[in-house]
C-alpha cells in the first residue's frame, strides 16, 4: 500500500487540513501520516478559538520514524503556521525524499486578496522558498500573488494567470497549478504548467454561487491522493476539481449544512466510485 505523509495543522472542528487529509486520503486506499503543526479547537474563521504550537515536537517526530526507517511515498504540506515551521518543512523533505518520492506543496496562507490571521509578507516569501523543493505547487491566485508580488486583482484575462505560472514556476517545482481561476463568466476551476513538457492544461467546472471553507484542502487532499496511486495531472487534476465541485453542490442543497465547512464525508462513496471506474 502507498504511504502519504500529510504536514499540516489539526483544527478539531472545522473540516479542514488534517480533518480532511487523513479521511479522504484513506479512503483513496491510502496509508496516511500526520504530522500535526499546531492543535485548534476550530479553523481560524471561528472567534476566540485555542492555539497550541507544536512545533517542538515535529523533529522528535521525524527522529523516531527515521529510526524505524520509515518511508513515504508522497510528502503533502498544508497549513504551517511560522517561518519556522516551513524550516522544518524542508528538513523533512530532505530526510525523506527519495527519487521516487512525489512533493506536492500547497502554500495555505490566504484567500480573496488577504492573508490569513497571523500571517505577514514575509511569511509569504518564506513559504515561495518551500516550494523549491516540491514537484507540485497548488497555490490559489491570493496566495500566487503574495508569493511573486503581483498585485491582487479580483477582475483579470488570461495573460495575468500566464504571467503568475510563469513568475511561480521560476521557484523550482516542475509542476504549477493555480487553483480558483475564473476566466469567463459562470465557470471555475485550475489552470497548470508542466516544466517538463512545457505545456499548459485548465480545467473548469460549473461555478456554484456558495463559498465555504476548506474546499482548497478537499481538493488537494484529492489531487495527492490520485497522484499517489498513478494518476496523470491530468486526470487526477479533473477528479480533484470534479470532486470539489460535486460537494460544493451536495452541501449547498443541505439545508442543515454548516457555514464552517462542506459535507465532504457524504460524496465519499462518490470518490471512490470514480477512483474504481
Amino acid at each position: 500500500m502507498k504511504r502519504v505523509l500529510t504536514m499540516q495543522d489539526i483544527s478539531c472542528l472545522g473540516k479542514c487540513s488534517i480533518t480532511v487529509a487523513l479521511p479522504v486520503i484513506s479512503a483513496m486506499g491510502i496509508e496516511t501520516t500526520i504530522l500535526p503543526t499546531a492543535l485548534l479547537s476550530t479553523h481560524t474563521m471561528f472567534k476566540n478559538f485555542t492555539f497550541k504550537d507544536l512545533t517542538d515536537e515535529l523533529v522528535p517526530i521525524t527522529e523516531h520514524w527515521k529510526s524505524q526507517d520509515v518511508k513515504f511515498d508522497t510528502i503533502y504540506t498544508g497549513y504551517l503556521g511560522s517561518k519556522e515551521e516551513i524550516d522544518i518543512a524542508k528538513k523533512v523533505i530532505n530526510d525523506f525524499k527519495t527519487k521516487d518520492t512525489l512533493v506536492f506543496v500547497d502554500p495555505v496562507m490566504g484567500d480573496n486578496g488577504k492573508l490569513y490571521p497571523n500571517f505577514d509578507e514575509d511569511y509569504a516569501r518564506e513559504n515561495a522558498t518551500l516550494c523549491a523543493y516540491a514537484d507540485v505547487i497548488v497555490p490559489n491566485i491570493t496566495e500566487a500573488c503574495f508569493m511573486t508580488g503581483m498585485p491582487y486583482k479580483e477582475k483579470y484575462d488570461e495573460a495575468y494567470v500566464l504571467e503568475l505560472i510563469e513568475r511561480l514556476s521560476t521557484f523550482g517545482s516542475d509542476v504549477v497549478v493555480i487553483t480558483g481561476v475564473s476566466l469567463s463568466e459562470g465557470k471555475t476551476g485550475v489552470y497548470g504548467y508542466n516544466k517538463k513538457t512545457e505545456e499548459y492544461f485548465m480545467y473548469q467546472n460549473d461555478k456554484v454561487d456558495a463559498v465555504f471553507h476548506g474546499t482548497g484542502d478537499i481538493f488537494a487532499s484529492v489531487s495527492v491522493g490520485a497522484l499517489t496511486r498513478g494518476f496523470s495531472l491530468d486526470e487526477a487534476f479533473s477528479l480533484a476539481a470534479d470532486y470539489t465541485a460535486l460537494t460544493i453542490e451536495a452541501t449547498k442543497d443541505d439545508p442543515k449544512r454548516p457555514w464552517y465547512g462542506v459535507n465532504f464525508e457524504s460524496t465519499l462513496p462518490e470518490l471512490i466510485k470514480r477512483i474504481e471506474d
